[in-house]
């Protein structure tokens, strides 16, 4: 028989910026630590003030705030810079899973909107383009030897 204590542990997977999926295995071992002369972690950062819409700037109002950078900050919370573009704000707090999540998804729809304007731009310019295109083979601006 093993004389080892029990160690608790869970599973959670964690959705990267890039889109990557990873998952991060935490051990509980607060008693096997503590025994072997190892420190327990310090203390998680004072928790920011709950803002449950990161998206909007406290300052000014935009909804046009975006991450700079965000990391975990312990097995519930993450801490996230944060940038205005409006008016150049920019912080930094700790922040639960919940909010984490709808500002994630916030800036998910914030994404798709861009890339439907990108697409509606890109399909008028080149109706510009096919228009000059036509306009100069009727007027003879483009012959056989131009190709």
């Amino acid at each position: 028989m093993s004389n080892r204590p029990e160690h608790s542990h869970y599973v959670r997977r964690v959705v990267l910026p890039s889109g990557k999926t990873i998952e991060v295995v935490y051990f509980d071992d607060s008693t096997g630590a503590q025994s072997q002369g190892v420190q327990p972690a310090a203390p998680a950062p004072a928790r920011q003030p709950e803002r449950t819409d990161l998206h909007i700037c406290g300052s000014c109002g935009s909804d046009l705030v975006y991450p700079v950078e965000w990391d975990e900050a312990g097995a519930t919370h993450w801490e996230v810079s944060l940038r205005c573009p409006n008016c150049e704000w920019s912080g930094t707090g700790i922040f639960e899973q919940d909010v984490v999540d709808r500002f994630d998804e916030e800036l998910d729809r914030g994404t798709e909107s861009l890339v439907r304007d990108l697409r509606r731009l890109i399909h008028a310019n080149m109706e510009e383009d096919i228009e000059r295109f036509v306009e100069a083979l009727h007027e003879g601006h483009i012959v056989p030897e131009d190709f």
